[in-house]
């Protein structure tokens, strides 16, 4: 059965940075769908900031699997009842992705219940991604680190729940550590943070970070739905 993705990229810098614009010149969006539509299983659809609803229409949100969802310079333009579509989406059994520095997009705020902050540095550090639990999904097919020449640090503490379970974590050669790679679960959605992304490295054409990213949609892909999250009064299985 095929996932339906819908990659949401706020599409904001790729417009306004030349810097950007030479490194994702289709915008990021674009160029994480270009690898999943080679999957077979997964139909891509993407939206940017700049669409009719933001791209988060209740009839696209009700006909997607999972949403990818990268943002950064415009967290703050997107609109609150759209967040909430996406939240109760979400609880109904929508996956979501958030990528990068969308750990401090509204939805995923919303999501979490924290404030998401974190300490960040960006001077062209390698970064090391190590797999703390390679018997998971989203760690198939991976070796035991992952090594990217360049990347935005980003630095503990991260202001977020718990994770449910703990995939990657992350050393930068300025000594810090990150905890990079986090699935939690929401009623009955699926949710998973994945730090590297920057928007000044190529790194969403590493083929390990599109492996990893093609993992989290399977693993994210709903199981169940459910159409109501209202309280049910049920009749009693067995006489009383």
């Amino acid at each position: 059965m095929s996932i339906k993705v819908l990659i949401w990229n706020e599409n904001q810098h790729e417009k306004k940075n030349e810097k950007v614009r030479a490194v994702y010149p289709d915008g990021i969006h674009n160029a994480i769908g270009d690898y999943l539509k080679l999957q077979g299983d997964i139909i891509v659809t993407t939206a940017t900031l700049d669409d009719e609803e933001q791209g988060l229409s209740a009839e696209v949100l009700n006909d997607t699997d999972v949403l990818i969802w990268w943002g950064h310079t415009a967290h703050n333009q997107v609109k609150d009842e759209y967040v909430e579509r996406v939240y109760e989406r979400v609880m109904k059994g929508m996956g979501f992705i958030a990528l990068h520095s969308a750990h401090y997009s509204k939805p995923f705020k919303r999501l979490m219940g924290t404030t998401c902050s974190l300490r960040w540095r960006e001077q062209n550090e390698n970064e090391r991604i190590w797999v703390v639990e390679p018997s998971h999904p989203i760690a198939r097919g991976l070796e035991e680190c992952v090594e990217l020449q360049a990347d935005e640090m980003y630095g503990e503490r991260f202001d977020i729940p718990v994770p449910d379970e703990l995939v990657f974590i992350s050393w930068f050669k300025g000594g810090e550590v990150f905890r990079s790679g986090c699935c939690f679960h929401r009623g009955y959605g699926k949710i998973f943070y994945f730090q590297p992304g920057h928007e000044t490295y190529p790194i969403y054409y590493n083929e390990s970070i599109r492996l990893i990213i093609a993992n989290a949609v399977r693993w994210a892909t709903p199981i169940i739905y459910r159409n109501s999250l209202e309280a049910m009064h049920v009749k009693p299985k067995e006489n009383i």
